[in-house]
This record gives structure tokens, C-alpha cells and sequence, in this order.
């Protein structure tokens, strides 16, 4: 009991200091009841998320304020069953809109990094640069990445920020980058030369190879996934601008589909498992928690993961004992390797919590208040002990307690560019079928039924053909006839 009241007292010793700053404004009736609308296109009916994630302090230090959340997107009406005969789903970014500029506006919206765009382009969101300016709101602690990421898409200017974000790095076993005698990775070094240092420590056979390299830590990634994360630095598109034709016949993609068949060849990145005798395995006693894990199971000595999978890691080494077989891994990250064409740009970075102030917002003062609020020092401090995202300000970045590890290896490097969302929002149902398309040619290739530039040809014919019925009728399903094999 006693520490269950200390803790109590330390939570609101943390607490104090960041309501004072938070309620603290000078000429402000604290007496006066004020609504504040916040859209955003999730949640649905349940809230809870929003509130526990962005809002609950601010909601306490403003009691005079109601936050008040209104969601784009209902999925009750589809929860005890199908949809309709000829009923189609809302679009929640195009009902968001719809509500921006509806009679009773949002005063502040929460929208994804590639929807930005389009709402600076039509003059939803109202520039903070000027409120910024006023009220001498420090931005130079923000990580660059984030912030210049922000800039970019309005000319400089600043429509939105955001609190919070995820990234990627590269995260190497040192135990077993010292028994083969390899060098440790480093922070920027280019893909061939990850790929170099993998084919040293790739050896064995069978089930008992141990490879050098994974996009992702997780068994069983395709290889149209690990193309696409390799390609997403160089910026090639699949297709042009206007959504008119393919863009993939070029020297550009087939150099990069043949790095992939090279390291097939090479066998320094692990097929799929083989999960035919797992059920025999774990009645056995021999199952391994780990066997989906390519990182944690020891199969891989180094690979590309998300900030938030340390905690998996941090996890399993915490419990070894428990686990049968399993020895603490000795390890660490450096950034994600780099194309030469482009040094300073690495893996994704996923911003959360992007907010901006609607251009119709009724109550434009509380809107700036609570987005200043929300990505301001005292609320970092708060958040930045959260084992899934970093903050955005530099200062509250620190490993978990306990932790030593290289975490600028999660923000050193300018973010990939990713426009899936917006590709997915403006093509529908085009573009799923033309990914798959490329993943089933892809699978071709490196089966080695079909040669490199003749399925890049393949998939320029067959994704013209489908975007010339996707424009005579974005709705219509899409008939390419007999799919490639895959």
C-alpha cells in the first residue's frame, strides 16, 4: 500500500509542473465553458484511444474546455454483418473533408502524412507558422526528419505537426558477427556494402544456415516486400504522374530486380520456413517460440526492424531463462543502408498524430493551444517513455530505462518516400492489383521461369491495360485475363 501512494506522489510531482505550464495564459476566464471539435477519420464511437494517446492531460489542465472527437468513419453499421447489395463504404478521407467544411466545423483534424497535400492544395488548413512566430514556440528541437518532412509538403510552410513517430533502423547480433571475425555495421553504410558483410556471415546448411541479412525480422516476408523497401530510397515510381500509364520498362527497375536475384543466388537472406512440421515439433517438446522470428531465432545477423519491435527483444532477453534453447542476444542498431544516389535517405518514418487547424475552425485560439500543447516540450516528457514510438523533440529521446543502444539510428536518416496511403486513396482498386501483378512477376523471376526485363515488360503491358479500364471506370473490377503464375 504504502508504494502504490508513493507512486501516486511521484505521477503527480511529474504532473504539476506541466499543468501549470499548460493552464497558464494570461487574460484567460478559466470560468468559461468552451468547446473544441478535433476530427479525425478513426475510432469510430470509441474515443478512448484519442484521449488516452493526445488529450487526457490537456482535458485535466482545461477543464473549461470540451473536447469534443468526431470521427469520419462508423463501422457499427458493419459489424453484425456484410454490406449491403450496391452499398458502398464511406470513403473516411472524403467524408473528413465533407465534415471540414460542413455547418458545424472541426476546429482541429488529425489526418495521415499523405493526405496533407491535397488539404494544403485546396486551402483546408490554416498555415501555424504566424502562431508559431507569436507566441516564440521553439521548433529547433524537433527532430529535423519530422519536421522538414512537414515543411516539405506546404512549401516551406508549416500546415500541421506531429507528436509522435516511428521509424526503422538496422539491428545486428554482435555474438555473431564476432564469431564469424566480421566488422560490425555502421551507421550510413551503403547497401552493398550490408550486403558485402552478409555474405561473410551467411554458412552452414539446411535448416542449420545461418544468413546474413532480412528486411524485416519476421519469416516469411515475399519478395516484392523487400524489393519495394530496397527501391523505396531511389524514388522510382511504377508509375507517372497523372496515373496514365506504367513506368516500370526502365534500366532503373531492372537493376533493382536483379540485386534481388542476386541475393538469392547468394543465399545470404533466408527463404520462408518450413512450417510442415511445426504441429510435429511442438508435441515433441522441440518447438520454437521464436521460429517466425528470423532475428530472435538466430537465423539472421542482422536486420531491418521497427522501433517498436525492441520491445520484443527487450522482452525475450529478459526472460531467457524461461525459454528453452534461447541465449540472450548481445546487440544493436545503425540506420538503415543507404543508396549512393541518395546518402542521407533510409527506411520509412510513420508520423502519428499529424494535426493542423481546420481553415473553418470555429474556435482557431484553443485549436493552436491544444496542437502547441500536444507537441510541445512538457507533454514530450510525459510520452517519452513509450516503448512503441519516439517523441518528435529531440531532448526526450532516450532509450528505454536500462537500454544502451544507438536510438539516432531511428532518425538519423531523411524517411523514404512512401505514398501507399495516398496511392490506395486515389487508385482504390487499381492499385492492390497492380502490386500484384509485380509481386507475381517478381516470384517469376526469381523461380527462374522468367528473365528480369521480360516480366519488368510483362508488367508495364498488363498494368496499361488495367489503368485504360480503370479510367474508362474507376469502379468497375478490373479483367486481365489469366494472371502470371505465383
Amino acid at each position: 500500500m504504502k508504494s502504490k501512494w508513493a507512486a501516486i506522489a511521484l505521477s503527480m510531482a511529474v504532473l504539476t509542473p506541466v499543468l501549470a505550464a499548460c493552464t497558464k495564459q494570461q487574460g484567460e476566464d478559466p470560468n468559461q465553458h468552451r468547446v473544441l471539435r478535433i476530427a479525425t477519420m478513426y475510432y469510430g464511437g470509441n474515443d478512448d484511444y484519442f484521449r488516452t494517446q493526445f488529450s487526457q492531460v490537456f482535458e485535466f489542465a482545461n477543464p473549461n474546455i470540451e473536447l469534443e472527437i468526431v470521427s469520419a468513419m462508423d463501422d457499427s453499421a458493419y459489424r453484425y454483418g456484410t454490406v449491403k447489395p450496391g452499398e458502398k463504404p464511406a470513403d473516411p478521407y472524403e467524408k473528413l473533408k465533407e465534415i471540414m467544411q460542413g455547418d458545424n466545423p472541426p476546429d482541429v483534424v488529425m489526418v495521415d502524412y499523405n493526405q496533407l497535400p491535397d488539404l494544403i492544395a485546396n486551402n483546408l488548413l490554416t498555415q501555424l507558422d504566424p502562431y508559431i512566430t507569436k507566441d516564440k514556440f521553439d521548433t529547433s528541437d524537433i527532430v529535423p526528419a519530422v519536421l522538414d518532412g512537414l515543411k516539405k509538403l506546404g512549401d516551406n510552410k508549416l500546415y500541421a505537426l506531429a507528436p509522435t513517430f516511428s521509424s526503422s533502423a538496422l539491428i545486428y547480433n554482435k555474438t555473431m558477427f564476432q564469431e564469424a571475425g566480421v566488422e560490425f555495421p555502421t551507421d550510413k553504410m551503403t547497401w552493398d556494402q550490408a550486403f558485402d558483410l552478409a555474405r561473410r556471415l551467411s554458412r552452414g546448411e539446411g535448416e542449420d544456415r545461418k544468413y546474413g541479412f532480412g528486411f524485416s525480422t519476421q519469416a516469411g516476408m515475399d519478395w516484392y516486400y523487400s524489393m519495394m523497401n530496397y527501391a523505396a530510397p531511389l524514388g522510382l515510381k511504377m508509375f507517372d504522374d497523372d496515373y496514365s500509364k506504367m513506368t516500370v520498362d526502365t534500366v532503373q527497375w531492372e537493376n533493382v530486380w536483379k540485386t534481388m536475384v542476386q541475393l538469392k543466388k547468394d543465399q545470404i537472406i533466408p527463404p520462408p520456413p518450413d512450417f510442415s512440421n511445426a504441429k510435429a515439433r511442438m508435441a515433441s517438446g522441440s518447438f520454437n517460440p521464436f521460429q517466425y522470428d528470423d532475428f530472435l531465432s538466430g537465423r539472421v545477423a542482422m536486420a531491418v526492424i521497427n522501433y517498436g519491435q525492441i520491445n520484443e527483444i527487450v522482452n525475450a532477453n529478459k526472460n531467457a531463462d524461461r525459454i528453452e534453447g534461447f541465449k540472450p542476444i548481445n546487440w544493436d542498431v545503425v540506420t538503415v543502408p543507404v543508396h549512393p544516389e541518395a546518402p542521407d535517405v533510409g527506411g520509412y518514418m510513420n508520423l502519428d498524430g499529424v494535426m493542423g487547424i481546420n481553415a473553418k475552425a470555429q474556435n482557431v485560439e484553443d485549436a493552436w493551444k491544444f496542437i502547441k500543447f500536444v507537441n510541445g516540450p512538457d507533454w514530450a516528457r510525459l510520452k517519452s517513455h513509450s516503448n512503441y514510438q519516439m517523441v518528435s523533440r529531440k531532448s526526450y529521446i532516450k532509450p528505454p530505462e536500462g537500454l544502451d543502444f544507438n536510438i539516432q539510428a531511428f532518425y538519423t536518416l531523411t524517411p523514404a518516400p512512401n505514398n501507399e496511403s495516398r496511392y490506395y486513396q486515389e487508385m482504390r482498386n487499381l492499385y492492390p492489383q497492380l502490386q500484384q501483378i509485380g509481386r507475381n512477376l517478381l516470384q517469376n523471376v526469381m523461380d527462374g521461369s522468367k528473365e528480369v526485363r521480360e516480366a519488368l515488360k510483362e508488367w508495364q503491358t498488363q498494368g496499361d491495360a488495367a489503368i485504360q479500364q480503370w479510367k474508362q471506370n474507376p469502379d468497375a473490377p478490373i479483367n486481365l485475363g489469366p494472371a502470371p503464375l505465383g
